[in-house]
């Protein structure tokens, strides 16, 4: 059987999504070695990061032209069982489509996008929801939100959790600072926030709150590390940082591969994720992974990941914000606790279960069940917990 996956993603730097999709693809590798995989690529480095015995096929980086031309015609000649996409399928398939929504932030906060890409999404993803065989989506509340928003049965949508990925580790302390001291000349210890620079992310309320825990608590050493790549908007979050009182505290590193990402994690004191809204929060997991304590914001779907692990607060409050900062970094006790809990969290989710039940997806859409797969005694319906 073939399967093709629009994996555009790759290379691009676009995060989560990448994290998604090469994830699957490597898992797909070792748990289907029998069946055939097309992998649609826009970068001609990115075939690196594809399992060696996939087929690569290039697609345009421009979105109008490989959703309008590069894979329909693709289709057509490789004939596919079907097709998964990450939010917007092609404007002509001719065969069935599996879609991965991880949210529809771009319908509950359009004010974090700018006004076309928000109307593009709008239009594609609608498109694309419900003419999509399945949907995947990563947590409960994603879900949820979906429904509220598409008229569509429901049993076309599946949970599938994500999981961070295995480079994602405990390095020992010393030697991650060690790392990080050499490679983003910081060598304070600080808290770390993981996401794109973007307002959804929250980085301007949790400089704030990183302000005000410095002077209520003039001892605390630390600095303040923002890891992501910059965006439309980015240009407002470096003025604030350079207008605040701790200018001289806050660090951008920009864009960080993941076996770099891991030392930050590592050498950090605190995982700070004060975002908005999520259709699940992959850095929350990669930093429990990793042996650090997390806070995170309450709201979406960070409670169902963090579940008990991490200390939440209301993100739209700076002082909660900076009461939860100040109770990990001053409470070596609590500081551990959330440690331990954290990497119990973190080692319930896993890449191989969530292709594991791609698949399935795979093979219910294909009409055709899998021989080659072995199948896991149970799959559970929910998020572990």
């Amino acid at each position: 059987m073939r399967f093709s996956v629009d994996a555009h993603a790759i290379g691009c730097h676009l995060t989560g999504n990448e994290v998604y999709i090469r994830n699957l693809l490597n898992c797909f590798a070792r748990l289907d070695p029998d069946n055939e995989f097309f992998t649609y690529l826009s970068r001609p480095q990115a075939a690196g990061a594809v399992p060696s015995h996939f087929r690569n096929l290039p697609v345009s980086e421009n979105p109008f032209r490989r959703l309008g031309f590069d894979l329909p015609l693709r289709l057509r000649r490789d004939r596919p069982a079907l097709l998964h996409v990450q939010y917007t399928g092609p404007l002509f398939a001719n065969v069935p489509l599996v879609a991965s929504v991880h949210d529809v932030s771009y319908l509950e906060h359009p004010r974090f996008f700018t006004s076309f890409r928000a109307t593009q999404l709008r239009i594609t993803v609608k498109r694309t929801v419900e003419t999509a065989a399945r949907i995947l989506t990563p947590s409960y509340f994603s879900r949820n939100a979906i429904l509220r928003h598409y008229a569509i049965d429901e049993r076309k949508l599946v949970v599938i959790p994500n999981a961070a990925s295995s480079v994602f580790r405990p390095v020992e302390r010393q030697v991650a600072a060690a790392f990080v001291e050499r490679k983003f000349r910081i060598g304070d210890p600080f808290v770390l926030m993981v996401g794109d620079l973007q307002p959804r992310k929250n980085h301007l309320g949790l400089v704030r709150a990183f302000e005000a825990l410095l002077q209520a608590h003039p001892q605390i050493r630390h600095h303040l590390v923002f890891v992501g790549k910059e965006t439309w908007s980015s240009k407002g979050l470096h003025r604030a940082v350079e207008r605040s009182r701790v200018a001289d505290r806050v660090h951008f590193t920009g864009f960080v591969d993941d076996d770099d990402l891991v030392y930050l994690y590592g050498a950090c004191d605190l995982f700070f994720f004060p975002s908005f809204y999520e259709g699940f929060g992959l850095p929350i997991l990669e930093a429990m992974a990793c042996g650090r304590a997390v806070t995170c914001s309450n709201t979406s779907a960070m409670p169902e990941v963090a579940d008990g692990a991490a200390i939440l607060f209301d993100p739209h409050s700076v002082s909660e914000m900076t009461r939860a900062m100040a109770d990990v970094l001053l409470d070596t006790e609590l500081r551990a606790r959330l440690e331990r809990l954290g990497m119990q969290r973190a080692a319930q989710f896993s890449w191989e279960q969530a292709a594991r039940r791609t698949l399935q997806v795979y093979y219910e859409v294909a009409g055709a069940q899998s021989t080659k797969v072995k199948k896991p005694a149970a799959l559970r319906a929910s998020i572990p917990s």
